[in-house]
């Protein structure tokens, strides 16, 4: 028999804990707004297995209440103690594209020297589609850290700046393929004359993953 909301919002008020993970689990069969509800419950459980799950999930449901969404993110993404359940809230920000969140995520941003936090907001950032994310994604292009500089490259592709276009051909010699290949999708996405005589030479690399992106691309607009 499929539990109930009342059922498991009385689970998530247990002390056991792999009683509440399963209530999280079992949320999901509930209509939208009931599950909204049970998550945000858990949002602020004192375990910090139970709070990614939720905020992680928030990102997916938040729909049903934006204003709520926002308040709960917010807040998880400035105080929570673990990394993890930040980079979370970072992550369901830009799903939900919560533009109203980007001062607080370029303050995070500033405020960490943490990898995986800092490629969260910058990800996020990129699916914000917030106009001012463009100039602070072109310093984070400077990070030392190449998974984070992979993120700028990519939300610079989802933004949709064109101005992007000229520091983005730069780095189509970069020595890291990877570089190259996120360089490769976002110019795709971007378009215009320049991307496509960069991705002309992409055509050439020798990785795999980087000239057929180059060549899908060429050939999508080839017919």
């Amino acid at each position: 028999m499929s539990e109930t909301f009342e059922n498991l919002r009385e689970q998530l008020a247990k002390d056991d804990i792999g009683l509440r993970m399963k209530a999280i689990h079992a949320s999901r069969s509930l209509p939208m707004s009931e599950r909204f509800v049970l998550l945000v419950i858990a949002s602020s459980d004192s375990n910090a297995r139970i709070r990614y799950d939720a905020v992680s999930q928030i990102g997916t449901v938040g729909t049903v209440d934006l204003e709520k969404s926002f308040e709960i993110l917010s807040d998880r993404l400035r105080v929570d103690s673990e990394l993890d359940v930040r980079a979370a809230a970072a992550a369901s920000l830009g799903s939900l594209q919560l533009t109203q969140a980007f001062d607080l995520l370029k303050t995070a941003y500033e405020s960490t020297n943490d990898w995986m936090l800092q490629f969260s907001i910058i990800a996020a950032i990129g699916e914000l589609g917030a106009p001012q994310g463009f100039d602070f994604l072109v310093k984070a292009l400077q990070s030392p850290n190449d998974l984070v500089k992979i993120a700028a490259i990519g939300s610079l592709g989802d933004l949709g700046n064109h101005e992007a276009v000229s520091l983005l051909v730069a780095l189509i010699d970069d020595p890291d393929w990877q570089v190259r290949h996120r360089v490769s999708q976002s110019l795709a996405h971007l378009g215009g004359n320049d991307a496509k005589e960069a991705l002309e030479k992409l055509v050439n690399d020798p990785m795999p993953q980087v000239s057929e992106t180059a060549k899908a691309f060429l050939s999508s607009i080839a017919e």
